[in-house]
């Protein structure tokens, strides 16, 4: 008896949930579209990668699938609604970055590949930093109140934190492991005080660098000198602080003018009130029954 009402419950929740899975298909073509269109190539290229022994790229893709899983893990189990827009420029984010930047060499074969994710950074960013603060600002039981000025301000401060904290990250794993996440730059002039023989802290320049060889002769073919990452890390946050602007000046006008701002909220994730009270309700008629429950048991063994 106890088993045919668990396969009975069973079914009916797999039939609840086969159901809302078909409505947010429905309600969210677009999203679904492309959140499907990339994970089959992902998985396409993992196949391809497998089999030709290239686990660096395996890692590359595996990396890929989970990350694209993390805007609906963040919607079905913190009750944050993301809007289509803000999901769809995640995903392919995500693939612009790891698929096409890493495994397809865009970012050293396609010029400004590497300036355009990071501009982007910035924006998202500062999106993800706002709508965290708005949350707060709106919620009547936290006792948090920013004005709209100081709202687009801890945003992009959010923002430049985050690309400060991913420069760490480059450096470091440069560091360590010997990679070259911080790419280089050729230049053809140097300003520097180590060449100054009085010691005296002067500048020397050295300019129309056009070869460096090595102790033995050969030639580097590079075409001046090779500066090791700084102009890279300095283009990434000065690019990353261009979007985290952009979208802080959009937040400003979103919060100041609560509702009208429809461009702002394509990019702001926004708490599922009524979905988070209701898993709430759920989660204290969870733990009531599991109370009344081991009651019911201590009675009978008492009894017993």
């Amino acid at each position: 008896m106890e088993k045919r009402l668990y396969d009975s419950h069973m079914a009916k929740r797999q039939k609840i949930h086969t159901e809302s899975f078909k409505n947010r298909v429905r309600e969210h073509k677009a999203l679904f579209a492309v959140y499907f269109a990339l994970r089959f190539s992902v998985v396409m290229i993992l196949i391809a990668q497998m089999l030709n022994g290239n686990w660096e790229n395996v890692f590359y893709c595996v990396l890929s699938l989970i990350l694209m899983l993390i805007p609906s893990f963040i919607e079905d189990n913190w009750h944050i609604d993301i809007p289509d827009t803000l999901e769809i420029i995640v995903l392919l984010f995500i693939y612009a970055a790891e698929i096409l930047g890493e495994l397809s060499a865009y970012y050293v074969n396609i010029p400004f590949w590497d300036t355009m994710l990071h501009t982007i950074t910035g924006f998202l960013a500062a999106a993800v930093g706002f709508s965290l603060c708005d949350i707060f600002n709106r919620n009547e039981n936290i006792k948090f109140s920013l004005s709209p000025f100081f709202l687009a301000f801890v945003a992009f401060c959010f923002s430049m934190t985050v690309a400060v904290c991913w420069e760490f990250f480059e450096f470091s794993a440069d560091q360590l492991f010997g990679s070259d996440m911080q790419k280089d730059t050729i230049i053809n002039t140097i300003n520097t005080v180590e060449l100054d023989v009085t010691r005296s802290n002067k500048v020397v320049t050295i300019d129309g660098i056009t070869d460096v060889y090595f102790p033995d002769g050969t030639n580097l073919g590079l075409g001046g000198y090779l500066d090791i990452g700084l102009i890279d890390t300095m283009k990434d946050l000065f690019v990353n602080f261009v979007g985290a602007v952009v979208f802080s000046f959009i937040g400003f006008f979103y919060t100041k003018n609560r509702g009208e701002g429809r461009f702002a909220r394509l990019f702001i994730p926004t708490v599922k009130y009524k979905e988070a009270a209701e898993a709430k309700k759920r989660k204290a008629e969870r733990k009531a029954e599991k109370i009344k429950m081991k009651n019911e048991n201590k009675t009978k063994e008492d009894n017993i």
